[in-house]
């Protein structure tokens, strides 16, 4: 028994906004400004990805414009000084960069960002060539699935499945992704599955379980 599974490339940005190893400070920096994005995957000829540029790998160049870093930040801060002198893409990139596979489920990559305290994340294919960029907002974006898909799903993947027989007993509710099922099923041990099952759905933001056994002879 399985929902549908929305994946990476379901919620993906398509069209991204990306520079070469060579591209400098100051086309990057535009770059940012005029797309309003804050970070731009650096990519070779052949369209794979080899790093990323972000506003954080862009900073040290204004936060030692004034002040040319000392011994003790040069020794404790040796990647940020060094990129504040750096002028182009591949000098300033984090690299290498993590990335994910179009195919990749959306719970995989937010574990991936979590884990990695990125907010984004590049997507490649089999070859490493970009496909797109998911991040954070993104994610967010399977929680703005319509009420009613989410009551129609849970109805024909958990409802249905769970409990053939006695189906037209069990209500399902979903009000701003929180779903209620109400009823009664001929199987008490099954409740919590489906209470689990219902959760599992994409774009379900809690679950609040009603459900009831059978009466007592």
């Amino acid at each position: 028994m399985a929902s549908t599974r929305y994946t990476v490339d379901d919620v993906m940005t398509k069209t991204v906004v990306t520079v070469t190893p060579d591209t400098e400070f100051k086309e990057i920096a535009d770059a940012m400004e005029r797309w309003k994005v804050t970070a731009v995957p650096v990519v070779d000829e052949g369209g794979s990805v080899v790093g990323v540029v972000s506003e954080a790998d862009l900073l040290p160049k204004e936060e030692f414009h004034e002040r040319p870093p000392g011994m003790i930040d040069q020794m404790r801060r040796l990647g940020d000084t060094a990129k504040a002198g750096s002028v182009r893409a591949g000098e300033l990139m984090t690299g290498p960069a993590v990335t994910i596979e179009p195919g990749a489920s959306l719970p995989r990559a937010a574990r991936l960002m979590a884990g990695r305290r990125i907010k984004r994340l590049p997507v490649v294919d089999a070859d490493g060539r970009l496909k797109g960029i998911v991040s954070r907002a993104d994610l967010l974006k399977i929680f703005l699935r319509p009420d009613d898909d989410l009551a129609a799903e849970i109805r024909h993947e958990v409802v249905d499945r769970l409990f053939p027989n006695s189906r037209r007993d069990v209500k399902v509710g979903v009000t701003g992704g929180v779903v209620l099922l109400t009823g009664r099923v001929p199987d008490s041990a099954l409740i919590p599955v489906a209470a689990r099952l219902a959760q599992s759905v994409e774009g379900v933001v809690g679950v609040e379980c009603r459900l009831e056994g059978p009466e007592s002879a």
